[in-house]
């Protein structure tokens, strides 16, 4: 019977079983690894690659050992001059054992762990609603444009290549030694030369150029002028066609009621709006603004890591927003995205004018607005209905029911961001710019 053994190497050679096991055993330290790294580090790097720390102990693969406390073993060490049976040897490190040197410690170094990015998204969507259908979304489709990459010898009779083709045939005629026009237009001047004559050398001479002549039309018509073989088309392949420029504006309020928890969630709500874009557009700005009284425009460390006290005054950022627009990203060559969180407080008057300043003239420049307002768990049974909230909430359920590109919801907790992303993911209706 024969025994057929696939010896086909894995991608990079590595055994895919054996890392699926190893991710099923560490999930839950890798999985809190890499919500750290993503809570603690940059927005635009959340999609790619990351480098895992992990603790030796627990890492190495299950394997046979002999029993300490069965059978017996005879152990043959050469060259020891120094220990008897039952001593236990120290490891170099460990204090007193051989080979270890004064004010050695012990140490073991972390073991590290390359995930990829489909692992790390797995693992950072884990907890979220829907995880599947979150991966499944980001993959946009792209447009794309022919470009000339070569030729082929196989194509539409459109496309062929009448220089490429011409210079082929030229090359093989000269090869297989085709005869040219001119030899045979010399044959027959000459023929007719002779003939003119009418003497009995004269008819000799003629034969052999007929012969000559019907040697050459003969040798014309098996070595084409032009052969399949010489025939190329022009050779397309399809180069990405890059969509467009989008910018992500982050707003969000610093005051003194966002604490580490809501700030969390909002950033876990940015990083998903980030890869969202960043798999759609080839270039992907993000403007931080945040906001109290006063509004600015900051870096990454500080919207998120610094502290700032102060009133709420929700507008300031909108203002700030729309000068970096009018200053930056022209609405004609930019698509312009905006996530807003917050905590609802607001002055009743200031969400007025929040709601006339979106009306008027942002939600015609932006592709889509999110706002999500971060609430405690407990508050989520008090604001069941979504008539109930805030005056900044109800202002923005205003803008939400005249723009389709607007969109609001709560956040409680992390499996309540989820929802927003998918009504992002699949609705993008169109609508005219006025």
């Amino acid at each position: 019977m024969p025994i057929f053994i696939d010896r086909r190497l894995n991608p990079k050679d590595k055994s895919l079983g054996n890392r699926q096991r190893f991710l099923h055993r560490v999930r839950a330290e890798l999985k809190r690894s890499v919500q750290e790294q993503i809570r603690a580090g940059k927005i635009a790097d959340a999609d790619g690659e990351h480098a895992v720390s992990l603790p030796a102990k627990g890492t190495s693969e299950p394997s046979f050992r002999d029993a300490r406390d069965s059978g017996r073993r005879q152990h043959v060490l050469p060259g020891n001059k120094q220990f008897s049976p039952g001593d236990k040897v120290q490891k170099p490190g460990q204090g007193g054992g051989a080979g270890s040197s004064p004010g050695q410690q012990s140490a073991e170094d972390d073991f590290r762990f390359m995930l990829s990015r489909e692992e790390v998204l797995d693992l950072f969507f884990e907890d979220l609603e829907l995880p599947d259908m979150v991966k499944l979304s980001l993959k946009e489709i792209l447009a794309f444009k022919p470009r000339r990459a070569g030729y082929s010898t196989g194509g539409s009779p459109t496309n062929i290549n009448i220089a490429r083709t011409m210079r082929n045939s030229h090359g093989r005629r000269i090869a297989l030694q085709r005869p040219k026009r001119e030899e045979v237009e010399a044959i027959l001047r000459e023929l007719a030369r002779i003939e003119a004559e009418g003497t009995d050398a004269a008819r000799a001479k003629v034969a052999a150029l007929r012969a000559e002549l019907d040697r050459l039309e003969r040798r014309r018509r098996v070595i084409a002028f032009v052969d399949p073989v010489d025939i190329r088309f022009n050779r397309f392949e399809a180069q990405p066609l890059p969509n467009a420029n989008a910018v992500m504006f982050c707003l969000m309020d610093v005051s003194g009621s966002m604490g580490e928890r809501e700030k969390d969630l909002a950033k876990r709500f940015f990083v998903l709006l980030h890869l969202f874009l960043k798999r759609r557009y080839d270039r992907t700005d993000i403007v931080f603004i945040r906001h109290t009284h006063t509004a600015q425009e900051v870096d990454e460390d500080t919207f998120f890591y610094s502290t700032q006290s102060g009133g709420t005054v929700v507008s300031t950022a909108l203002d700030e927003m729309q000068s970096i627009i009018a200053r930056r990203y022209p609405a004609r060559e930019w698509n312009i995205y905006a996530a807003q969180a917050s905590d609802g407080d607001n002055l009743a008057s200031d969400s007025e004018r929040c709601l006339g300043m979106l009306d008027g003239q942002i939600m015609r420049l932006c592709q889509y607005f999110a706002y999500v307002e971060i609430i405690d768990e407990r508050e989520s049974e008090i604001f069941g209905s979504t008539d109930n909230g805030t005056s900044l909430w109800r202002a923005y359920l205003a803008v939400k029911e005249k723009w389709p590109n607007f969109d609001v919801s709560r956040i409680a907790k992390a499996a309540d961001i989820y929802p927003v992303f998918r009504r992002l993911f699949t609705r993008q209706p169109a609508r005219p710019r006025n």
